[in-house]
C-alpha cells in the first residue's frame, strides 16, 4: 500500500502496513502466524509457533547486554473485525485494510485499524529486525484471540520462557502505565423448583428503562440491575399480595449490566389489580427517586390479563427464587486501598432464566485479588446450599496483582518523567488482561503495560496517533537501553 512509507521510524510503520495487509480477526490468526514465522526464518532467529498459532521468538542480547536478565515483548496478533454498513470491503476474512493517513492520524477506510494490537507487534519486529538498538536477550511473544477471551494466552505453553521481566503493549493511553487487572470467572447460580397448576390472573412485572454498561469498567457508576432490582420488586410485592412466579427473565450477557428484566406471575383470582397496580406505582416511584442520577429513564410496568390455569413454581419454590434474587451479592464489595479509586472485587447478575426445571443467575465475578474471587463463589455457594441449589463456575482466569516492589515500574516512571517532564499514570484495571495469565504462568514475573494513544478502538472510526507512536517507540527503546 506504502500509505505509511514516509513515516518514521521507517520500520515500526513498514511493518505496521504489512500486518494491515493480511486479514487477522480473532480466530483467523493462521496467516498472521506465518508471517511472524517467515519473518523469524528471514531474519535467522529462533521461534516456536504453536498449535493454537501462539509465536514465541528468541533473540540473543546486544554487545555488553549478553549476560543481562532476559525480557518479554508481548501483544497480540488478533483484531477485532468490524466495518461501516456502506463499507465495500466485503470480507474481513479474506481482505486487508485500506489505511489512512491524515494530519498525524491513521486510521481505516470503512473498518477498525486494529491498532490494537497491531502497533504490539509492529514494535517488536522492529527491534527485533535491527541491529543497532541495545536490548538484553529478548523473547517476543505473540498470542492470538484475545480479543475473544484470551484464548492464546491461556494455552500458551510458557515452560520456554525465562524471562521474569515484560514489557506488554497492549495499553492505547499513552501517559498511563498499567500494573494491575482483575481476575474472573462466569458462576451461575441453579435453583431448582417445584411445579403446579393453579388457576388466577396472569400478570406480568417489567424493570424497564435502564442504563446498563459493562460490568467491569462501568460497575463503579452506580447503575441499577434490573435483574436484582427485580428481586427486590417480587420480594416487596409479597409482603403486601399472594402471588406464584411463572418465569423470570432479563439480561442477555453476564458481563453486562442487564437493563431489562420481566417477571410473569400468577395473582389470586379475587386479587385487587388496581392495589397491585397502585402498589408498583409507589415502588417504581421509589426507584426512579433512588436512581434519578445514573437511570433516570427507570420504570417498572405492570399488565394483567384474565383469569387462566397455569404452570407455576409451587409457594415454596417462589419464596425460594424471590430469596435467591434478594440475597445473592452484587455490585461492588471492595475497593483497593493500593490504587485511588480502583474497584478491587465485584460482580454482577448478567443473565438471568427460567427453565422447564430450574432457574438460573450468572454472574461475572472480578477481582485484582484471587482469594477475594473465591470468598465471592464460596458466599454464593452457601447460600444456593441453602436454598436447596448449587453454583458451577466456568471460563475462569487469574488476576494480575498489584506488586508492591516492582523495579521494572520503577525504572519506567523514572524514564517516563525523564522524557516526558511530568508523572505517568499508574493505572489498574477492573477486567482481565493478558497479563494476568502470565503471571500466573511465571511466578515472580514483573510486568507493567503500556502503549501509544488510539481511539475508538474496536470500531470503524478507530484511530491511531502518529507522534504517540513515536514518543511511545522513544519510550520503549530508552528502557530497553536501561534494562541490562
Amino acid at each position: 500500500m506504502n500509505v505509511l512509507s514516509g513515516l518514521e521510524p521507517h520500520d515500526v510503520f513498514k511493518y505496521f502496513e504489512e500486518i494491515c495487509s493480511i486479514p487477522h480477526g480473532s480466530k483467523n490468526t493462521k496467516k498472521i502466524s506465518d508471517y511472524c514465522v517467515k519473518f523469524a526464518t528471514d531474519h535467522n532467529l529462533k521461534y516456536i509457533q504453536d498449535e493454537s498459532n501462539n509465536i514465541i521468538i528468541w533473540k540473543d542480547g546486544t554487545k555488553g547486554y549478553e549476560n543481562s536478565a532476559p525480557v518479554m515483548i508481548q501483544g497480540h496478533m488478533d483484531m477485532v473485525c468490524e466495518k461501516e454498513a456502506d463499507c465495500d470491503i466485503v470480507d474481513m476474512e479474506n481482505e486487508g485494510l485500506r489505511l489512512r493517513y491524515n494530519n498525524g492520524i491513521i486510521s481505516a477506510d470503512g473498518t477498525t485499524l486494529g491498532g490494537d494490537d497491531g502497533i504490539a507487534v509492529a514494535y517488536a519486529l522492529a527491534i527485533l529486525a535491527s541491529d543497532d538498538i541495545p536490548h538484553p536477550p529478548l523473547e517476543v511473544v505473540f498470542t492470538v484471540d484475545e480479543e475473544i477471551g484470551m484464548l492464546g494466552a491461556a494455552a500458551l505453553d510458557c515452560s520456554p520462557l525465562r524471562s521474569r521481566i515484560m514489557l506488554n503493549l497492549d495499553s492505547e493511553d499513552e501517559g498511563y502505565l498499567l500494573v494491575s487487572c482483575a481476575g474472573g470467572t462466569t458462576a451461575t447460580a441453579h435453583l431448582p423448583y417445584e411445579k403446579l397448576t393453579k388457576k388466577g390472573i396472569a400478570a406480568s412485572i417489567t424493570v424497564t428503562g435502564l442504563i446498563g454498561g459493562h460490568s467491569g469498567v462501568e460497575i463503579d457508576k452506580g447503575r441499577a440491575n434490573s435483574n436484582q432490582l427485580m428481586g427486590r420488586t417480587l420480594y416487596n410485592l409479597g409482603k403486601k399480595f399472594s402471588f406464584n412466579l411463572i418465569t423470570v427473565n432479563g439480561g442477555s450477557k453476564d458481563n453486562a449490566i442487564p437493563r431489562e428484566t420481566k417477571a410473569d406471575i400468577l395473582l389470586p383470582s379475587d386479587a385487587d389489580i388496581n392495589a397491585v397496580k397502585t402498589y408498583l406505582d409507589e415502588l417504581n416511584a421509589v426507584y426512579s427517586h433512588e436512581y434519578h442520577i445514573t437511570d433516570p429513564d427507570i420504570k417498572l410496568v405492570f399488565t394483567s390479563g384474565s383469569d387462566t390455569e397455569a404452570t407455576v413454581l409451587s409457594d415454596i419454590s417462589t419464596k425460594q427464587a424471590v430469596a435467591m434474587l434478594v440475597n445473592l451479592p452484587g455490585g461492588i464489595q471492595r475497593m483497593s486501598k493500593e490504587i485511588e479509586g480502583l474497584v478491587q472485587t465485584s460482580l454482577n447478575m448478567g443473565i438471568l432464566k427460567t427453565a422447564d426445571d430450574e432457574i438460573t443467575a450468572s454472574f461475572s465475578v472480578r477481582s485484582n485479588m484471587g482469594s477475594e474471587k473465591d470468598e465471592l463463589v464460596d458466599r454464593m455457594t452457601c447460600l444456593m446450599s441453602a436454598l436447596g441449589g448449587t453454583v458451577s463456575c466456568a471460563g475462569s482466569y487469574p488476576a494480575w496483582e498489584y506488586r508492591e516492589n516492582s523495579p521494572l515500574r520503577d525504572l519506567m516512571v523514572d524514564v517516563f518523567k525523564e522524557q516526558y517532564g511530568k508523572e505517568p499514570i499508574i493505572q489498574a484495571l477492573h477486567a482481565g488482561v493478558e497479563c494476568g495469565l502470565f503471571a500466573d504462568n511465571l511466578p515472580g514475573l514483573d510486568c507493567v503495560s503500556f502503549g501509544p494513544d488510539m481511539k475508538d478502538i474496536h470500531t470503524a472510526k478507530e484511530t491511531m496517533d502518529v507522534q504517540s507512536v513515536v514518543r511511545t517507540w522513544n519510550y520503549t527503546l530508552e528502557i530497553l537501553k536501561r534494562l541490562k
